[in-house]
């Protein structure tokens, strides 16, 4: 796509739009921050539960609003839902273009997380969350449990940037779009510039198959700018993967406590790049079992049934695949077919 007709959709300003709509059956609540106000949406089932609430953490561009399909799902089938927006997302304070983007580390918007995580663990009586990560927001999750700054119940990884480095992910990113760097460059460096049209977003986040009308509403809601230092911290491994598992308390009453879900058609988070983060922590796991600092049993890898019949699970890590997705499974038309899957593995977690 040439650069020049992309110009329109990056901006160098705050925004200025009113706060996102929201379904009848989500609330909204702005957390006081040392920083500036923080976002959390929050969805309740309709009668009073115990169930341990799902924590859901956006990726690069997004916020808390691409979780809206997800928290009406699981809300309706008696789980409590949160989700937030760091800085500079959704609608929570956004810094200057300066200061955002160049700025802001993952440190900094790690503590936004910490802070919507432990909002949303004193208000459901101090459960412990099951925390769902998806893309940069997945790698952000993985450097909070490996710094160990808060334990989980359960853990779930879509499409993340893997806890050993992205630079495998950007590789493929640059693969698929030729333009990459000249379109960096005429945009100046602008760190919207991969998606600065519905075209590029839908070729990297979607399937060919979603409405484009969905995507254009995609396209209007994402963040103005984004962090370069939030990528950048995440180039190289970042976490230890054995402090990453310890951090989950579920250990010995399920199956396996952490699931890895990827995209069928997810063209930078692909098969080979999520069979190898199923990797790393499996193999994280079984040190664990051998040093005896889990007391489960490490049962090898077998298929498991599934929706589209690549689903696996052994080492203490499940593997599912959402059919006909793209890497935000969340907003894709088979979202539904992801949600069901989480939904299985929240429910074996004991």
């Amino acid at each position: 796509m040439f650069p020049s007709f992309t110009y329109k959709h990056l901006t160098w300003l705050r925004p200025s739009r009113p706060l996102h709509p929201l379904p009848p059956s989500v609330s909204r609540t702005f957390l006081p921050t040392p920083s500036g106000d923080i976002e959390v949406l929050h969805a309740s089932p309709p009668s009073p539960t115990t169930q341990n609430p799902l924590f859901f953490v956006h990726g690069g561009m997004g916020g808390a609003w691409v979780w809206l399909e997800y928290l009406q799902f699981f809300s309706a089938r008696g789980i409590p839902c949160y989700a937030v927006s760091m800085r500079g997302h959704g609608d929570s304070w956004c810094p200057s273009f300066l200061r955002l983007t160049y700025g802001t580390t993952k440190r900094m918007l790690a503590d936004d997380v910490l802070a919507g995580l432990r909002w949303a663990m004193e208000r459901e009586g101090g459960r412990e969350v099951v925390l769902v990560g998806h893309s940069s927001g997945g790698g952000l999750s993985q450097f909070i449990l490996s710094e160990r700054e808060v334990r989980v119940k359960g853990y779930v990884l879509m499409g993340a940037v893997p806890g050993y480095g992205s630079l495998g992910v950007y590789m493929n990113w640059f693969r698929l779009d030729p333009w990459f760097t000249f379109r960096m460059i005429f945009h100046l460096w602008h760190p919207n510039s991969p998606l600065s049209h519905p075209a590029l977003t839908r070729r990297v986040f979607f399937s060919e198959e979603l409405d484009g009308e969905y995507v254009e509403r995609f396209q209007e809601k994402a963040s103005p700018y984004e962090s370069f230092l939030w990528i950048m911290g995440m180039r190289k491994t970042f976490v230890n993967p054995q402090t990453v598992l310890s951090q989950i308390s579920s250990w010995g009453r399920s199956r396996q406590s952490m699931m890895i879900l990827r995209g069928e058609v997810d063209k930078i988070m692909p098969k080979d790049e999520m069979d190898k983060l199923a990797g790393f922590y499996r193999k994280a796991f079984s040190g664990l079992v051998a040093q005896k600092k889990l007391d489960v049993e490490d049962t090898d890898v077998q298929p498991i049934s599934g929706d589209g019949g690549q689903d696996n699970a052994g080492h203490g890590v499940r593997i599912s695949m959402v059919p006909k997705a793209g890497h935000h499974m969340q907003n894709d038309i088979t979202w539904e077919a992801g949600a069901q899957k989480l939904l299985d593995f929240y429910n074996q977690l004991g």
